[in-house]
């Protein structure tokens, strides 16, 4: 006889529940291990021993197969957890399905070491690397055994539709998986033509820019002293994200009043002009923090994380009343465009920006208002 979930705690006083859900990860039937949050019953969970947790489903998972799922019921009735089995079943099919992962590991660890080689050896950017193993990781998990030399225009548009367009990627994101696909092929020597699925078009968003009350109200409310002095030198030398947390103390030359970007995106070094307002909060920050290496280093000593910049700026722009979504890069776009509108030439804009074509530099006379202000309504 089934008791409900109420009368069993009545009868034999447990004091918690897991709902035991079947879930699909990692192209694997699963068992989800499902419950409130808990201290106590996480750790009761984690010590079975044989569980993981999947961010997709938000709960911790373990294999789906009758020894299992006897195993993780005794287990848990021994620690005096209900056991919720109602809309569980156990897969009579997944000891196959996980004899054929077993199979394939050795095959798919092989192709993604071979890649990530191929990619290092390109000379790409750690950021580009990352991004193509990720999906490539998720490619040649849905190619399963077949040979990558064989694959079809077929299997990349299959694959596509079905594990990629659900996720809704946005636009740039769906062409990084593209050109990491082509470079794949194009390491096993596959010559299809992706003509079909040629990298869709950019889209043509203007970017989110703050105007210059907004930035100065955002530095206003930003009372860490090392926060303050990261968002100020952002906005003052229109520093990407990787720029400013790769910046050493040694690139930074305050008799020149100038810093020096190196390996910037493209490979690139450039000079960016120190602005003279910068310079008291500079210099208070690196009398009170004392850094050794980095500009911005962390307790441990080493680079500040991009995570917790974006973290604390999200914080503080809530604090100043901003209502745009900003991120680090809306103040690169702000400087640039605060540049325009005070008179500066795109070429030299363009070299402070360290822009390789003319063309990505233009897009911000599109958002300066220097021409905008002097045109009356009719």
């Amino acid at each position: 006889m089934y008791l409900s979930t109420d009368l069993y705690k009545v009868i034999f006083k447990v004091m918690y529940t897991v709902i035991l859900k079947n879930i699909d990860h990692e192209e694997a039937l699963q068992i989800g291990i499902s419950f409130t949050y808990n201290d106590a019953l996480k750790a009761i969970v984690k010590q079975f021993g044989n569980v993981q947790w999947s961010s997709a489903h938000k709960c911790f998972y373990t294999s789906n197969n009758r020894t299992n799922y006897n195993a993780l019921y005794q287990f848990l009735r021994e620690h005096d957890v209900y056991v919720d089995y109602s809309n569980f079943k156990v897969a009579t099919s997944a000891p196959i399905v996980q004899q054929t992962k077993k199979v394939q590991t050795a095959f798919y660890n092989e192709h993604l070491a071979a890649f990530k080689s191929y990619l290092v050896g390109k000379r790409l950017s750690k950021s580009t690397i990352d991004t193509y193993m990720y999906f490539v990781s998720m490619f040649l998990n849905y190619l399963g055994s077949k040979p990558v030399k064989d694959v079809t225009e077929v299997d990349v548009r299959l694959f596509i539709e079905e594990k990629v367009l659900q996720k809704k990627y946005s636009i740039s994101t769906h062409r990084q998986l593209i050109s990491g696909i082509k470079h794949l092929l194009s390491l096993h020597g596959n010559q299809i033509v992706l003509n079909e699925l040629s990298r869709p078009k950019k889209s043509q968003h203007l970017p989110v820019v703050l105007n210059q009350t907004e930035v100065i109200e955002l530095l206003k409310v930003t009372v860490n002293l090392k926060h303050r002095c990261l968002l100020a030198m952002l906005y003052s030398c229109g520093l990407r994200v990787g720029e400013i947390l790769e910046l050493e103390l040694k690139d930074i030359d305050i008799e020149r009043m100038q810093l020096l970007v190196r390996n910037g995106k493209g490979r690139k070094d450039r000079y960016v002009g120190l602005a003279t307002s910068v310079l008291p909060v500079l210099n208070n920050y690196t009398t009170s923090y004392r850094p050794t290496t980095y500009l911005f280093e962390n307790t441990s000593g080493t680079k500040y994380s991009s995570s917790s910049l974006r973290a604390f700026l999200k914080r503080n722009s809530k604090r100043a009343g901003i209502k745009k979504i900003i991120t680090p890069h809306t103040l690169r776009h702000s400087y640039a465009t605060h540049l325009i509108e005070n008179g500066t030439g795109i070429a030299h804009v363009q070299r402070l920006l360290g822009h390789s074509k003319p063309e990505t530099t233009m897009l911000y006379t599109h958002i300066a208002n220097v021409d905008l202000v002097n045109i009356e309504n009719l």
